[in-house]
């Protein structure tokens, strides 16, 4: 396997840290509000990393939605499958949040180390 495409490790955070910033964190899974943990809490390293999770789960969002333009395959399967996937994906890291946990969304998940804010 690639080193590009294995999963990067879980990090470890501190309990106080997590403790200051589930909220915050959690609010990463909300679209373009995954902007928030990364701009405003660049000291909190929990919700750095849900928020650069949150920001490529908004980049697949942006993916499914103009795949979804595609005529017959993309109104009919690209987007109702990518919506409810997206969705139910959104859902768990938020709630994996709030509980002050992190879990690494699959396949796309391992490509939060590239992102640099």
């Amino acid at each position: 396997m690639s080193e590009d495409l294995k999963a990067t490790p879980v990090p470890n955070f501190d309990k106080k840290d997590i403790e200051d910033n589930k909220a915050l964190a959690a609010i990463g899974y909300i679209g373009i509000l995954c902007l928030i943990p990364l701009l405003a809490k660049k000291e909190s390293k929990f919700a750095q990393e849900h928020g650069k999770q949150g920001f490529v789960l908004f980049l697949a969002w942006v993916a499914i939605w103009i795949l979804g333009m595609v005529p017959i395959i993309g109104w009919f399967i690209i987007w109702p499958l990518g919506f409810i996937v997206l969705t139910i994906v959104s859902i768990v890291g938020l709630v994996k949040a709030l509980q002050g946990e992190f879990w690494e969304v699959p396949l796309i998940g391992k490509f939060r180390s590239k992102v640099n804010f």
